[in-house]
């Protein structure tokens, strides 16, 4: 992981030949470069100097680009700050200084880890949350697909029981990907389908277990029953699973996924995000407002419809993809 300070440059040198291991996050981040570090450079361009007028037009610009105002609040507090103990008073020398502080946001001096918590003692299970529509299950096939081409064998379990649509989805899934999927039309109880996936597991000896659930927010109570209940069963029949639990969201949706990711994080343990359909908006500093407001890291990204725009989240990546044209 390249260090904050001087991220720009050091950016800028990593990724100034070309490599193709960064042409999804350039294709798939072009509408947020259009529109968010397009309106950062001209703004540099129409002040001589730093004044308050930049800085609300900056503060503006940073709100609209999803960011959260709670975190562009502090973002312009400390950028101000900055400004002023380093006496900077050309804007144009200040763009290298805004994409540094806004990536501070999201490393804050930590190291990311976007590796799976492997089970060493037998099958990894990850569960899934989210609400309805933001692309569960095709994320939940995208990786199974991906953990099947790594070698391991996976096992899909249909524990959204609510909702007819979502388990026949992810039979069709497994059957396009070649993976099996434990469901069962009898009950609507899913710890009792989890539970028979488990089982399975354990008997034949899967790798990964990707469990797809329900995400009913508008019962939150009833919801967190039922993952307390998922997560004991899981834990009775393989200690410690899940071993991961993604909670995903579309970008789109923009502070309405915050609101999710705050919701579901008061009702169970979540590890990481998968923030699908990215490539859908032009206001990609949701992936900052999430690591801000929420405090859980983005673990996966998805940046197109094919598997291989599901992408794991790497913060040198996407500062590339978002600020190439500024390099």
């Amino acid at each position: 992981m390249i260090r904050v300070m001087g991220l720009f440059s050091k950016i800028k040198d990593v990724f100034k030949k070309e490599d193709k291991s960064v042409e999804t996050y350039e294709k798939g981040l072009s509408k947020t470069r259009k529109s968010f570090v397009n309106k950062l450079a001209n703004l540099s361009k129409e002040y001589d100097e730093i004044n308050d007028n930049y800085f609300e037009e900056l503060e503006e610009l940073l709100i609209n680009a999803d960011i959260g105002v709670n975190t562009v609040m502090d973002f312009m507090d400390k950028l101000q700050k900055r400004v002023s103990k380093e006496k900077i008073t050309s804007p144009s020398m200040l763009t290298e200084i805004i994409v540094d502080e806004l990536f501070i946001i999201y490393v804050n001096d930590e190291i990311l880890s976007n590796k799976i918590n492997y089970n060493p003692n037998g099958p990894t299970v990850i569960l899934f949350v989210g609400v309805n529509g933001v692309g569960k299950t095709t994320t939940i096939a995208k990786l199974a697909s991906k953990f099947k081409k790594e070698g391991k064998k996976v096992l899909l379990v249909a524990a959204d029981t609510f909702r007819a649509g979502a388990v026949e989805q992810l039979i069709t899934w497994g059957e396009k990907i070649g993976c099996k999927v434990v469901s069962d039309t009898n009950t609507t109880d899913p710890a009792s389908v989890v539970y028979q996936g488990l089982e399975k597991a354990n008997k034949d000896k899967y790798d990964m277990v990707l469990i797809d659930t329900a995400g009913r927010l508008q019962n939150k109570v009833n919801l967190m029953k039922e993952l307390e209940k998922i997560n004991n069963v899981g834990d009775k029949i393989i200690p410690g699973a899940p071993h991961e639990t993604f909670l995903v969201i579309d970008a789109t949706t923009g502070q309405n996924g915050i609101s999710q990711a705050k919701a579901f994080k008061e009702i169970t343990n979540l590890t990481g995000i998968v923030l699908t359909k990215l490539d859908g908006t032009a206001k990609g500093g949701i992936v900052l407002a999430i690591k801000d407001e929420v405090g859980i890291p983005v673990r996966y990204i998805g940046l197109g419809e094919k598997e291989e725009d599901l992408q794991t989240f790497d913060i040198e990546k996407y500062i590339y993809g978002l600020f190439k044209d500024m390099m």
